[in-house]
């Protein structure tokens, strides 16, 4: 009786192993990678958005490669960025490219974003910068920006060019984003605090709400 007992628990032990084991693998996977060539650019993004923040960037441009560590380390995905572009003329090209492509990504991982929060908003302090992020999956890309940035340039690049990133970001997650300085003299902390509450924001938005699983996030049905 003992022995059939320890049996009939260990078939019942091996049935919930072998059903998690099944729940597990079935899970969608929100990774996308996406190439974009152009006479100007060549660039490949490959996102993870339940990744833990590894990030390769190459774009050519070491700022926005440091940018693009913030968005991967405090959003907690992975992401690899590769890109060649006409650098000898400027950033330009690069920059935005890089943003549309990142923007295609976030929209092939998230697919018909069932599930997800939607949502984000941050607040990130860098020494004296305050920004706030606020952010929204919507399917309608907008952008208020309110950055001021006090130098044109921050080492070799182009701080408009912040600017530039995010609305190709924008228009191709086809995303909502406003963007506010509340404090900030320092250009490289206004940037950088920029990127990482963007980081956070869209962790935030684009988590799984256990409450709302497998529903569109939308009282219209659609995003």
């Amino acid at each position: 009786m003992q022995i059939s007992d320890a049996s009939g628990k260990d078939s019942v032990l091996l049935s919930q192993l072998s059903s998690s084991h099944h729940d597990q693998s079935n899970k969608t996977s929100r990774i996308a990678s996406v190439s974009r060539t152009t006479g100007e650019t060549d660039v490949q993004v490959t996102i993870n958005l339940d990744g833990t923040g590894i990030c390769n960037a190459a774009t050519g441009i070491p700022f926005l490669d440091h940018m693009l560590h913030q968005i991967a380390s405090h959003g907690l995905i992975d992401l690899d960025v590769e890109a060649k572009g006409d650098l000898e003329i400027d950033d330009h090209h690069t920059n935005e490219d890089v943003g549309i492509t990142l923007g295609q990504a976030f929209s092939q991982a998230l697919g018909d974003r069932k599930g997800i929060v939607r949502f984000g908003n941050f607040l990130a302090p860098l020494d004296e910068a305050l920004i706030q992020v606020a952010l929204d999956f919507s399917g309608r890309p907008h952008i208020s920006y309110g950055l001021e940035i006090p130098t044109t340039r921050v080492g070799t690049y182009d701080t408009q060019l912040v600017r530039e990133f995010f609305v190709a970001v924008v228009n191709h997650s086809q995303m909502t984003l406003h963007i506010r300085q509340l404090d900030g003299i320092n250009s490289h902390h206004i940037i950088e605090a920029t990127f990482k509450a963007f980081a956070r924001a869209m962790r935030m938005a684009v988590e799984i709400d256990t409450r709302r699983a497998g529903m569109i996030p939308s009282s219209k049905g659609v995003l």
